[in-house]
């Protein structure tokens, strides 16, 4: 047996860096973090081949003195906790690892004034060995300049990624850190070039808008919430603007950046019923709570927490989101799509045809005309109807796809009216109406069926979904120990749901009950689904989502079809009945129930602006 013995310092700092310091933008983290610590108002990011080559963080902070400098290299050396209560702990970084942990495997420069200084102070480690140190000129604050980052260690540089990868990396760690910090201006360059930009002062949905998608403010709706010591704020995307993956979602918790399950699991729940299962809300959401009642010193990378009462704060998110979204969820995803706006094409001139005697239902419409001296306006219609004034054919013209009834007085409540009076039906399934300031299409049985689902649940038919069906025969369910604890600790949880369940020895489960909904259901899969859904999220959605998805196709049975004739009495209901209801801005799966062309984008289909 060896002799036990203490490693050698620089060892120890490389051990150490392998939890702190993965790839480039975990190094990128830790310093841009030290820079917001600091007190910076402009934080300067310079990348090279996506942070491989190089990492550079410049920012106008306090500095430090040399001495300083000297004692930030070493482990556990911070001035971020004056006393032992790291419980209270307030800033982004406090455990003292990030700067000794990436000089111990990367050459790390790190320059810094403080703002009653003359001149400032540089020190250059190489691998954990210090080659050079001196005077240096630069404003106060503090510029690190990362390079070589595992050239010394192989094992881990074989690791990293491609030059992209870890790049787009790097940039999403620098949007999280600038929409936590909205007060501070942050610049971003790549090679030379020149990625984002963008100024202090702004508040967290303009920042949002910058950095997560431009579309969000006019998508969004914002979030202003309080429960007791809890606060929640920030800016959630309509249902209907939602993603293929998650990568859109920006949680922080008291300003920092997480990636947790239980606050993805809520953002889920509060989504249940308005996105399909494989689409994804966008949102950036700021939780901030008392110090005491969450646990950042989870993990070296301090990305996961912990609370004290993880259930109040999954509450206090999922009803928050729910009920901005049911004040603001009545709108939809405004913008018609780029590829369906560049269909409404006008019909070339062709000047070379000359005009014709109109066809016998041409000249019904245009009775009592002098056809001897035709106008430039008669030369430019469109080719169907140049056919029918050629006389190239004598059948009448095509039955219109839509159908109108006789125009009714607007009534003088009409500018109250968000979606607008019924017009018209095309195809008998999209109501055309007009609108204050734009033409509404409605898809009547999404439309509908959304107004069905909310009715159903007003009318209490989730506690009739959810009830419960004894079975004859108990079903035991073997799963692992871990599996039946979830499964355990959610027993009441599943109960109110009608799903009724109870230990039966240390690896098996008893099913007594199940939901009425899905009572033929398969027991084993359906809690082997559960046991991985709370492993995964911290807190089953899964069972709710069952019995939704029930709802959701009584809705969709029960509601107008497409294809069946409305008249205009009715398409006025429907749309005074959508803007009463919450949530009826999309179907039951997350498709827009209806879009708006503004006047100014009909005007420009006909070239008058």
């Amino acid at each position: 047996m060896p002799a036990i013995r203490r490693l050698p310092e620089t060892l120890v700092n490389r051990i150490a860096a392998g939890e702190v310091v993965e790839r480039p933008s975990s190094a990128l983290k830790e310093l841009v973090e030290n820079a917001i610590d600091a007190g910076a108002m402009r934080i300067a990011i310079s990348l090279g081949e996506g942070g491989l080559a190089k990492v550079e963080v410049t920012d106008d902070g306090c500095g430090m003195s040399p001495d300083e400098m000297s004692l930030a290299l070493e482990r556990h050396a911070t001035s971020k906790l004056p006393d032992e209560a790291i419980e209270q702990v307030s800033t982004l970084g406090f455990r003292g690892e990030a700067l000794p942990s990436i000089a111990s495997v990367a050459r790390l420069t790190l320059e810094s004034r403080t703002r009653d200084a003359e001149q400032g102070w540089k020190r250059v480690i190489d691998h954990g060995v210090m080659s050079a140190e001196g005077p240096a000129a630069l404003p106060p604050g503090t510029r690190v300049r990362v390079e070589q980052l595992f050239a010394k260690v192989p094992a881990r540089r074989k690791f990293l990624r491609t030059p992209r990868s870890e790049y787009a990396a790097c940039l999403d760690v620098v949007r999280r850190l600038a929409l936590a910090r909205p007060d501070i201006g942050f610049s971003l360059e790549h090679d030379g070039r020149r990625i984002l930009a963008v100024q202090g002062g702004e508040g967290p949905t303009a920042r949002a808008a910058q950095i997560v998608a431009r579309e969000l403010d006019e998508n969004g709706v914002d979030i202003q919430l309080e429960r007791g010591p809890m606060q929640l704020t920030g800016v959630a995307g309509l249902p209907t603007y939602n993603r293929g993956v998650a990568d859109h979602q920006y949680l922080f918790v008291n300003g920092r950046p997480v990636k947790d399950r239980l606050l993805t699991g809520a953002v889920r729940g509060a989504y249940a019923d308005m996105l399909a299962r494989d689409r994804h809300a966008v949102l950036a959401l700021f939780l901030d709570l008392p110090p005491e009642e969450v646990d950042v010193n989870v993990h070296p990378a301090k990305t996961e927490v912990r609370f004290r009462d993880a259930a109040a704060v999954r509450g206090f998110i999922v009803s928050g989101l729910r009920q901005a979204l049911s004040t603001g969820d009545r709108r939809s995803a405004q913008e018609p799509a780029a590829e369906a706006m560049s269909r409404w094409q006008t019909e070339p001139i062709v000047s070379e045809l000359s005009p014709a005697e109109p066809s016998p239902a041409m000249r019904s419409i245009f009775a009592g005309r002098d056809w001897s001296h035709p106008s430039a306006g008669v030369r430019e219609a469109g080719q169907a109807w140049r056919a029918q004034d050629a006389g190239v054919t004598d059948e009448p013209l095509a039955a219109p796809a839509g159908r109108a009834e006789e125009a009714q007085d607007i009534p003088d409540e009409a500018a109250n009216y968000p979606l607008g009076v019924a017009r018209g039906q095309v195809a008998n399934t999209y109501i055309v109406a007009e609108a204050a300031d734009g033409l509404v299409i409605v898809d009547q049985h999404a439309a509908h069926e959304r107004l069905v689902l909310e009715r159903l649940r007003a009318a209490g038919a989730e506690e009739a979904v959810a009830g419960s069906q004894a079975l004859l025969i108990p079903e035991v369910v073997e799963l692992d120990e871990p599996a039946c604890d979830r499964l355990e600790e959610q027993a009441e949880h599943f109960g109110r749901l009608g799903l009724t369940i109870e230990r039966f020895g240390p690896g098996a489960m008893l099913v007594r009950a199940m939901p009425s909904a899905i009572k033929g259901g398969d027991p084993h899969k359906l809690l082997q689904d559960l046991a991985d859904d709370i492993a995964q999220h911290g807190e089953s959605l899964l069972l709710g989502e069952k019995l939704d998805h029930v709802l959701a196709t009584m809705a969709c049975h029960g509601s107008v079809r497409a294809g069946r004739t409305l008249s205009v009495s009715e398409m006025n209901a429907l749309l005074r009945e959508m803007e009463r209801t919450p949530r009826s801005g999309q179907c039951n799966h997350g498709r827009p129930t209806w879009v708006k062309l503004s006047m100014a984008d009909v005007e420009k289909l006909f070239g008058r602006h």
